[in-house]
C-alpha cells in the first residue's frame, strides 16, 4: 500500500457518486473550502456515464469516470469521498486506501461490523494513514463543541438522564423506490439510516455505553426493516438514555437532551444545528454569573459537511488519524448493531460483545425470524 506520512501541495480529490448528497452537500463543501486552501477536484465516478458526465460539466471537474479503479490508477487522488449507497461502502473504500487515498465516506458506514473491521484492516500506519472516515457532521460545529467541553469538564455536574429522538416522516411514495426498506441495500431501517446520527452526536457527548435494550416494529410500512424502535441505554458514567428512532412521526425533529446535575442542555433541531438550537436552563441556585459562562458558545459555526471536512484535511496534511474514523468511527454502528440485536432478541446486549461467529457482526437483522430478508426479495442495483 502506497505511504503518505504527510501532504504538501493541493490535496487532489474525486467525489464517487454523483446524486443527491454529492451534489447538495459534498461538493458545496469542497468548493468552499477550495476557495480557501490547496485543493482541486480531479474527478468524479458514477455507473452511470451520463450522471458523471453531466456532474463534470456542471461543477468544471475535469475527469469524468464509470470504473473507480480505472480513476484511482490515472488520477491518484489524496481523497476520495464516497457517495454512494451503503452495501458499496466497503468494497469501494478498501480500494480508495489501497491505492493511499484517504477516504471520506457518508453514513451509514456500510452494513456491518464485519465490514467495518474490513475496512480498518485496510488502512495505513497510525503515524500517515492513509484513513477512512465517515461523515458524522452533527458532531462539529461551535455548539456541539462547546456543550462537549462542559459535559467532558463535568461543568455543569455529572450527566445524569438523557433523551435522543429521530423522529422524521417517510410516506408511502418514499418506500416506493424498490430498494428502500430493504436489509441488502440500506442495511437497515431508520435506526440504521436516519437515527444514526443523533446516536452518533450523543456518544460523542456522553462517552462510552455498557448495555442496551430495545423493540422494534412496522407500524405502517411494508418493509424488511423497522419503521421505529425505541431503546433503553446505559453509559459508563452511570448516566441513562432514552433512545427513539421514527419515520411515522409528522411533527419532524431533531433532539437530544441531556439532565446534569446542575444544569439540562437540549438541542432541537431537525437536519442542523447552530448556537441558537441548543439551550441551556440552569438548576434552582446556580449562580447567574455561572450559568451565563455556560451560554457562552462563541462565534456561530453551524454544523455541516463543511465544518467535518475542513478538519479532516488539516489531519490529512499533518498525517494523523482524523475524528470519526477508526475506533471512534465505529462505535455508532456498534451502538446501531447492538440495538437491533436486542430488538430482534429480547436480550439485554452490551458492549463489545458482538464479534466474529456473531449472527448480528455480519448483518444488522441477525436472520432473526421475522425479521431476516425474504426469500422473494431481488437485488435491485441503484445508481448513486
Amino acid at each position: 500500500m502506497p505511504s503518505r506520512p504527510s501532504h504538501r501541495g493541493p490535496v487532489r480529490v474525486a467525489i464517487v457518486g454523483t446524486g443527491a448528497i454529492a451534489r447538495g452537500s459534498h461538493l458545496p463543501a469542497l468548493t468552499a473550502l477550495a476557495a480557501e486552501q490547496p485543493l482541486e477536484i480531479v474527478a468524479a465516478v458514477d455507473v452511470d456515464a451520463a450522471s458523471a458526465e453531466a456532474f463534470c460539466a456542471d461543477a468544471g471537474i475535469p475527469h469524468a469516470y464509470t470504473d473507480l479503479s480505472a480513476m484511482l490508477a490515472e488520477q491518484r487522488p489524496d481523497l476520495v469521498t464516497l457517495c454512494t449507497p451503503p452495501r458499496f461502502h466497503r468494497d469501494q473504500t478498501v480500494a480508495a486506501l489501497r491505492a493511499g487515498a484517504w477516504v471520506w465516506c457518508e453514513k451509514p458506514p456500510c452494513p456491518s461490523l464485519e465490514d467495518f473491521d474490513a475496512i480498518e484492516a485496510a488502512e495505513g500506519p497510525e503515524d500517515g494513514g492513509p484513513f477512512a472516515a465517515i461523515v458524522f457532521q452533527h458532531r462539529f460545529g461551535s455548539g456541539s463543541r462547546h456543550v462537549r467541553k462542559l459535559l467532558a469538564e463535568q461543568a455543569m455536574g455529572r450527566a445524569l438522564v438523557a433523551h435522543c429522538q429521530t423522529t422524521w416522516y417517510r410516506d408511502e411514495a418514499y418506500y416506493a423506490v424498490p430498494w428502500r426498506g430493504s436489509w441488502s441495500s440500506e442495511g437497515g431501517g431508520p435506526a440504521m439510516g436516519h437515527g444514526i446520527h443523533q446516536m452518533d452526536l450523543l456518544l460523542d457527548l456522553l462517552g462510552p455505553w455498557t448495555e442496551i435494550r430495545a423493540m422494534a416494529g412496522r407500524l405502517v410500512h411494508d418493509v424488511e426493516t423497522e419503521d421505529v424502535s425505541t431503546a433503553l441505554v446505559r453509559f459508563d458514567s452511570g448516566a441513562m438514555a432514552t433512545v427513539v428512532n421514527s419515520v411515522l412521526s409528522p411533527d419532524e425533529v431533531s433532539r437530544i437532551r441531556i439532565d446534569c446535575e446542575r444544569a439540562t442542555v437540549e438541542l432541537t433541531h431537525l437536519y442542523g444545528h447552530r448556537n441558537a438550537d441548543w439551550r441551556i436552563t440552569p438548576a434552582p441556585g446556580v449562580s447567574p454569573a455561572l450559568a451565563a459562562n455556560w451560554q457562552d458558545f462563541g462565534a456561530d459555526v453551524p454544523s455541516s459537511h463543511e465544518a467535518q471536512l475542513r478538519g479532516l484535511l488539516e489531519d490529512l496534511r499533518a498525517g494523523r488519524r482524523p475524528r470519526s474514523s477508526g475506533a471512534d468511527g465505529r462505535k455508532s454502528l456498534e451502538l446501531v448493531t447492538a440495538l437491533y440485536k436486542a430488538a430482534f432478541t429480547g436480550a439485554t446486549v452490551r458492549a463489545g460483545e458482538t464479534g466474529p461467529g456473531d449472527p448480528f457482526y455480519g448483518a444488522l437483522h441477525g436472520d432473526a425470524p421475522g425479521w431476516a430478508p425474504r426469500p422473494t426479495t431481488e437485488s435491485v442495483e441503484v445508481t448513486a
